[in-house]
C-alpha cells in the first residue's frame, strides 16, 4: 500500500440540471472529488447535504494529518475499517492461537466469553435469530478449531449463514458505543437478569485480551477497554468463614460418609478417603481425582507424604484433546511437571492404606475411580456430600453455607492451619497458594489468635 499526505479537494460537482441517457434526471447528482498525490477519486451522492458530509469527513481526516492511500483515495484508518476482519473471524483467529496451550476449562471460558460478545457484536440485519441461537452456534460451531467441520442440521446452517453475513466489522469495536453495547451483554444472562460480577470480569478480560491481540497484529490503534470504563459490583475474593466447618463437623461430616450408599456398591465408603484427602492435605478436588499410589507414602506409624503433581478437573468433551470429560493437567499455577510434597497426619495414613487394601487401585494407579475404572464425576462426588451433609449436620446447619460444597474441605483445613499459627509460608506451601494470594483470600477467617493480640495490646497499652 503506497501512503501520502498530499491530499486536493475539488468543489461539490452538481450536476443535478443535467441529464443523463434517455433524458431522465441523475439518480445521484453531487458529487464529492480529490486527489491522492496525482490520482483523481469522486464519489457520488443523491443530495448535497450527503456529499457535503463526505467531504467534510475526508478534509478532517486530511486535517489530523492522516496519512491517504492512493489508489483507493481513502484516510488509512478507513481502509482499515473497510478491509477489517469481522468479530467471529477474527475471533476464530484468536481461538486457534489459544487453543493449543490452552487448558480446558479455559478454553471453555474463553469460547463462551466470546460466543456472549460475538452474539450482541451483529447488524441488526432481517431474520435476526435469538441471543440463544446465536450464542449456541459459536459456542458449538464456529468457535471451537475442533468442531467447524462438523455438520449442521438445516435450521443451525442458517444460523451460521446469518451470523456470519451480520458480524460486525472488529475495527468498530474502537467505537465507545459499540463497546458499552457489548460490555452491557457481557453483564447480563439470558433472562435479561444481572450476570456475577466474577462471570462480568472474567468475560471482559477475556475480551480484554482478544482486542489487546488485535493491537499486537495492527488491526485497531489501541484496547478501548482502556478508554471505556463500566461500573460493576465489587467482586468478592475472599473466603466466607460460614463455610468453614470445625474439626469436630468434619469428623462428623467424613464418618457420615461412609454411610451414603450402602446398599449401591458403597459408593460413599469408597469416597470417604477422597474426601479425607481434601481435608487433611487441603488438596483441590481436581487433584484428589488424580492421586496415585504411586504419590504416596505411607509408613505404618508417623507422619506421610503425598506427592501432588496430577489435576484431573471436570472440563467436558468439547474442551479436552482427549475427548475425555476430565482434563489431565499439572498443578495449579505450576509448571506440567512441577509436583508439591505436602505432609500428611497419622490419621490420613491410616485411612489412606485403609482404601487401598479394601478398594485397591485401577490400572493406572488411581486411588479413586468410578466403576467403570474412569474419574469420578463432580456430579457423583456432589451428590454423596449432599446426604452426608444431611446425615451430620442439624437441620439448621444443612439449611446454611457450612461446609456446602465438598472443596469447603480445603478451605477448612487452611483455616485450621493459619489459627492454629501454623506460619504463613508453610500454609501457603502445603495449599499451593503464593502467601500474598493466601492472607488475601483468607483474611476473614484467620481470628484464632484475636484473644492472644488483645491481651499483648492491653500489656503495652498499660506501661504508657
Amino acid at each position: 500500500m503506497t501512503t501520502t499526505f498530499k491530499v486536493r479537494f475539488w468543489e461539490i460537482a452538481d450536476w443535478s440540471k443535467k441529464k443523463g441517457k434517455g433524458g431522465k434526471k441523475k439518480t445521484r447528482p453531487y458529487g464529492v472529488r480529490w486527489v491522492t498525490d496525482t490520482k483523481s477519486h469522486s464519489e457520488w451522492f443523491g443530495t448535497k447535504a450527503l456529499a457535503n458530509s463526505r467531504r467534510s469527513e475526508l478534509m478532517q481526516a486530511a486535517r489530523r494529518g492522516e496519512e491517504f492511500d492512493v489508489e483507493t483515495g481513502y484516510p488509512v484508518s478507513e481502509l482499515k475499517r473497510r478491509n477489517s476482519l469481522s468479530f467471529v473471524e477474527f475471533a476464530q483467529s484468536y481461538m486457534d492461537m489459544k487453543w493449543t496451550d490452552a487448558a480446558a476449562t479455559t478454553r471453555g471460558s474463553t469460547v463462551e466469553a466470546l460466543a456472549t460478545a460475538g452474539a450482541a457484536f451483529v447488524r441488526d440485519g432481517a431474520g435476526r435469530p435469538e441471543v440463544k441461537e446465536l450464542r449456541g452456534v459459536l459456542m458449538r460451531n464456529l468457535l471451537p478449531p475442533t468442531t467447524r467441520d462438523d455438520g449442521l442440521s438445516r435450521e443451525a446452517q442458517e444460523v451460521v449463514d446469518w451470523l456470519v453475513r451480520n458480524s460486525r466489522p472488529l475495527f468498530e469495536l474502537t467505537d465507545a458505543v459499540a463497546v458499552r453495547e457489548v460490555l452491557h451483554a457481557l453483564a447480563v444472562k439470558l433472562d435479561g437478569k444481572a450476570a456475577a460480577a466474577t462471570v462480568y470480569q472474567r468475560k471482559r478480560a477475556v475480551l480484554f485480551n482478544l482486542l489487546s491481540y488485535a493491537v499486537e497484529l495492527g488491526l485497531i490503534p489501541d484496547n478501548p477497554l482502556t478508554r471505556v470504563k463500566r461500573k460493576v459490583a465489587k467482586v468478592v475474593e475472599q473466603v466466607d468463614p460460614r463455610v468453614v466447618a470445625n474439626p469436630g463437623q468434619v469428623e462428623r461430616l467424613l464418618t457420615a460418609v461412609t454411610y451414603v450408599g450402602r446398599r449401591n456398591q458403597d459408593r460413599g465408603a469408597h469416597l470417604a478417603a477422597f474426601f479425607a484427602t481434601g481435608y487433611y492435605a487441603a488438596a483441590r478436588p481436581a487433584e484428589g481425582l488424580g492421586l496415585r499410589e504411586d504419590d504416596c507414602t505411607l509408613p505404618e506409624e508417623g507422619w506421610g507424604l503425598l506427592m501432588l503433581g496430577e489435576s484431573r478437573p471436570a472440563a467436558g468433551k468439547r474442551w479436552t484433546d482427549s475427548g475425555e470429560v476430565h482434563d489431565r493437567r499439572g498443578l495449579k499455577h505450576r509448571g506440567v511437571k512441577d509436583v508439591r510434597p505436602v505432609p500428611i497426619p497419622p490419621v490420613l495414613v491410616r485411612i489412606l492404606r485403609d482404601h487401598i487394601a479394601r478398594f485397591g487401585t485401577g490400572p493406572d494407579g488411581r486411588l479413586f475411580r468410578s466403576p467403570g475404572g474412569g474419574v469420578v464425576s463432580s456430579s457423583t462426588y456432589y451428590r454423596v456430600w449432599e446426604e452426608a451433609r444431611r446425615y451430620a449436620l442439624t437441620p439448621a446447619q444443612a439449611a446454611s453455607p457450612l461446609a456446602g460444597r465438598p472443596y469447603d474441605l480445603r478451605h477448612a483445613a487452611v483455616s485450621l492451619m493459619l489459627n492454629g499459627g501454623v506460619p504463613a509460608t508453610e500454609v501457603a506451601e502445603r495449599a499451593g497458594h503464593s502467601v500474598d494470594v493466601l492472607l488475601k483470600v483468607y483474611a476473614k477467617c484467620i481470628d484464632g489468635q484475636r484473644d492472644v493480640i488483645n491481651k499483648k495490646i492491653e500489656a503495652l497499652l498499660e506501661h504508657l
